[in-house]
């Protein structure tokens, strides 16, 4: 794949401009190939105008487009995915941006950028208690650390994971990563 627009051999035209001329000019041969000239190179810009929906639909859009359409949403992918994975990041990036900072956010984010599910261990907790000044849940100092289990990790893993994990956390919270080799479970 060339990742180029342009015309397409045998490209007919949606609006052929011919069919528009005034009647003066219907059986004008020269005014007929003259606009049909034009259609040709029309053609092309009234298919994608025609189609223009498909390039905003993360399913159907060419992948370097895809790529693209990922800035305009905030996707969190570098150019390195499987095309399957780009798409499926920039179909969930409205969705993670609404959950984003969150254990659940920042979960989904490292799952559709590696395809592996991390381990993530933090301070914080929830809890009630009918009976006020009862103790805090969690642990008093904010501390995130995510794990991330690859088949064959590499250094650009751990530098990826970091900087999704910069971006996808709590603002407030430090943080630590770390990338380790999965452990290989024998068939039987």
């Amino acid at each position: 794949m060339t990742g180029r627009r342009g015309s397409v051999d045998g490209l007919g035209s949606s609006a052929p401009i011919g069919a528009m001329l005034p009647s003066v000019f219907a059986e004008d041969e020269l005014a007929q190939r003259f606009v049909a000239g034009l259609d040709d190179v029309f053609a092309p810009i009234l298919n994608v105008l025609d189609c223009v929906h498909v390039y905003f639909d993360p399913a159907l859009t060419p992948p370097d487009f895809a790529q693209w359409l990922g800035t305009w949403v905030g996707a969190e992918t570098d150019g390195s995915e499987p095309e399957a994975r780009l798409r499926a990041a920039v179909a969930a990036a409205a969705r993670l941006h609404r959950v984003r900072g969150t254990r659940r956010g920042l979960s989904e984010a490292v799952r559709l950028a590696f395809g592996v599910e991390p381990e993530i261990t933090e301070s914080g907790g929830a809890d009630w208690d009918a009976r006020p000044l009862g103790r805090f849940p969690g642990e008093p100092r904010p501390r995130l650390h995510v794990t991330l289990r690859l088949p064959r990790p590499t250094k650009a893993d751990e530098f990826r994971l970091d900087s999704l994990v910069a971006a996808a956390r709590p603002a407030h919270m430090p943080y630590t990563v770390e990338v380790t080799t999965a452990e290989r479970t024998s068939e039987r």
